[in-house]
């Protein structure tokens, strides 16, 4: 069998590795660009639902969050209905990257799909979306704690 895992990691950590050279100008650094792109397509988003969509833990999405708002990319908002409830908004200086993170990643996405047809490019889509969905099941079934037999 392909080692179709290996592809897909060095394709995400290439791409992650030049995304935070590029945005190391704008004070982003080690994927916080993830965190504010998710934040401003959602905003008022809680922090679990952000690291589930992420794919992260906790603890790790609320370091990254933590430091976004501590650079001024977003500000946590008291839930109106539930004060333990922080919601997610991005900042003025957060949505004024945004289009710069959209922009580099729709270059990012016409690169790695050159030479594809549009079809390829759908059906690789497809596929991965396949991939996903089957890790997911995975990530959720060990993120409760269970042990995956091998």
């Amino acid at each position: 069998m392909k080692e179709i895992l290996r592809e897909v990691g060095m394709i995400a950590r290439s791409l992650d590795s030049i995304s935070n050279i590029e945005f190391k100008q704008y004070d982003l650094t080690r994927g916080q660009y993830l965190y504010l792109v998710r934040i401003c397509e959602h905003p008022g988003i809680i922090q679990e639902k952000l690291a589930e969509m992420i794919k992260v833990d906790r603890t790790t999405a609320a370091r990254a969050i933590q430091k976004l708002e501590i650079n001024g990319f977003i500000e946590k908002n008291e839930d109106q209905h539930n004060k333990k409830i922080k919601r997610l908004i991005p900042t003025e200086k957060g949505q004024a990257v945004y289009p710069l993170i959209k922009r580099e990643n729709d270059y990012s996405n016409s690169v790695a799909l050159s030479g594809f047809s549009k079809s390829e490019a759908e059906t690789l889509v497809n596929l991965l979306q396949r991939v996903r969905s089957n890790v997911e099941k995975d990530w959720e079934y060990v993120k409760k704690g269970n042990k995956r037999d091998y």
